[in-house]
């Protein structure tokens, strides 16, 4: 079901966007701004919600922007197109709407160089896929804005998606690349194997007992990062169901928040 698209929002591309699926045609992305209520300019959180690449949910979209909000950072949430769009429509969408925030960082009152992207299981793929392949020659469109960087200043991976290898979250895949994809692309989308010295900063947290991501996933990534030399923190919570979002249910769970914003205020 498609996501009602708010008053303060501007769409990312200003006609049909590239890499558009016939059948998906109905999907326009958009990005939705939340800014903090401070007249200072401050570091900004792009939301990338989960969903399996067939959706976007709700609880993982206003409510973390608010949350963020609440830390000090300005957010902005990226309505990406999913499904039956593929590879490399989010990525692209995710990339654009970090590039329209620093397009317009002196209006929205933004940092450029303070902007982290953080993503919840298929979200948390698609944050990650940024951080990775951020240079790819896909995201450029031949416009001004292939002209600002898409790297992300850090990210913050909530039960995410990551590989495609033993651990990796077959539908999710199946969704984003296709169920025949190529093995060359679904390496390629196995972000554990793509990370680099330039790879950004990143706070993690997983449960142990996921039962749809298998919190592999996290330390797979985890341990990438630390190979590369790349700052990160991770949080394995023992207990506690995948697709928490804030974690209302659960205080300890839901200490990520503000063990994320602590971090976040050091590292972006």
């Amino acid at each position: 079901m498609m996501q009602a698209r708010s008053a303060d929002s501007v769409w990312l591309w200003p006609g049909e966007a590239p890499f558009s699926s016939p059948e998906g045609d109905a999907q326009r992305p958009w990005l939705e701004r939340h800014p903090a209520d401070t007249a200072e300019v401050r570091g900004a959180v792009l939301v990338c919600p989960g969903g399996g690449y067939n959706h976007r949910a709700a609880h993982e979209a206003e409510p973390i922007a608010r949350r963020f909000n609440a830390c000090g950072f300005h957010a902005f949430v990226v309505h990406y197109r999913v499904a039956p769009h593929r590879h490399p429509a989010p990525l692209l969408d995710a990339a654009r709407a970090l590039r329209l925030i620093r397009a317009h960082a002196g209006e929205w009152r933004v940092d450029p160089a303070r902007i982290a992207v953080c993503g919840f299981s298929a979200g948390g793929h698609l944050a990650a896929g940024l951080g990775v392949h951020y240079g790819m020659d896909v995201l450029n469109v031949g416009d001004d804005l292939d002209a600002i960087s898409a790297r992300p200043d850090a990210l913050i991976l909530a039960y995410p998606v990551i590989t495609s290898g033993e651990f990796m979250h077959r539908g999710c895949f199946d969704t984003l690349l296709g169920p025949d994809a190529a093995p060359e692309l679904l390496r390629l989308m196995s972000l554990e194997l793509q990370v680099t010295p330039e790879t950004p900063p990143t706070f993690l947290w997983h449960t142990a007992e996921d039962g749809s991501v298998p919190v592999e996933n996290s330390l797979l990534f985890a341990a990438a990062l630390h190979k590369h030399g790349v700052p990160f923190e991770l949080h394995v919570y023992p207990y506690g169901r995948h697709g928490m979002g804030l974690a209302p249910e659960d205080a300890h769970v839901a200490t990520w928040a503000e063990l994320c914003c602590a971090w976040l205020k050091r590292s972006a």
